[in-house]
């Protein structure tokens, strides 16, 4: 028994879940794709423990789970990032930077996911309200609430390969999913391979999401997602799922 039903009690207590697992004589630990999936702490707990996790190292998770880190990290490794911000101060930062690359823009929780703590503006007079609410949106789900800026990309397709690393340092991909029809930020339906899209932009795109996890050394199974610009033709990333996703059969 590991506690009461309320998650709080029970599968988010990391020494609950470790202890269980050593007082079974289990040797390796896997997270899933909810709860602690993408918590540094459990890799870290299972290592002093000598237990194996079935996932990524502990830097890997907490390096890409950070979304202004792992911008930093990509654009460092010459791969194009969304025209966006560092960590917003205030509203007044947000406006400033929003009129020197272009409204649309799009406020995001540097530590968000599942859509949360996202809010598009259109024009300035929307920008204080929607920073605002992020705010408070970001904190109730994060428990931090950093916003940052980007450039909100009106014509875009969201393209995610799906990469897998072993620890000799060898990484694949599996190719990608066209996620790009979405409700409330959330993928509805996804597509494997994706459809009309350009045979060099999705080896590009393979190419640059095998780069990103070799370079930090990445292990198991993971997702780099994709903006595609129609307009453009150019390809941004967006962020890093450090853990297997439910729609991974979708291209395996």
């Amino acid at each position: 028994c590991i506690g009461p039903s309320r998650a709080q009690e029970s599968y988010l207590k990391i020494n609950t879940i470790v202890a269980a697992a050593r007082d079974t004589g289990c040797q390796a630990l896997h997270p899933g794709y909810g709860f602690l999936a993408e918590n540094p702490e459990l890799p870290r707990v299972c290592s002093e423990q000598g237990i194996i996790f079935i996932g990524p190292p502990e830097h890997c998770i907490r390096e890409m789970g950070n979304k202004l880190l792992a911008r930093k990290l990509v654009k460092g490794f010459g791969i194009p990032v969304i025209p966006g911000s560092e960590k917003m101060r205030d509203v007044k930062e947000a406006a400033d930077l929003a009129q020197e690359i272009g409204y649309p823009v799009i406020l995001k929780a540097a530590a968000g996911g599942g859509g949360r703590g996202i809010k598009v503006i259109k024009e300035p007079r929307e920008l204080a309200t929607a920073f605002e609410i992020a705010t408070a949106e970001a904190r109730a789900a994060f428990g931090n609430d950093v916003l940052y800026l980007e450039k909100y990309i009106i014509s875009a397709r969201h393209i995610e390969v799906q990469i897998l690393g072993d620890s000799h340092g060898n990484v694949i991909h599996l190719g990608e999913r066209d996620c790009s029809i979405q409700r409330r930020y959330q993928k509805v339906v996804e597509e494997a391979p994706a459809p009309a899209f350009p045979d060099a932009l999705r080896a590009q795109i393979w190419e640059a999401a095998v780069a990103i996890a070799r370079r930090i050394g990445y292990q198991s199974a993971g997702t780099v997602e994709f903006v595609f610009d129609k307009d453009t033709q150019k390809i941004y990333f967006l962020e890093m799922n450090t853990r297997i996703q439910v729609e991974h059969p979708v291209t395996e």
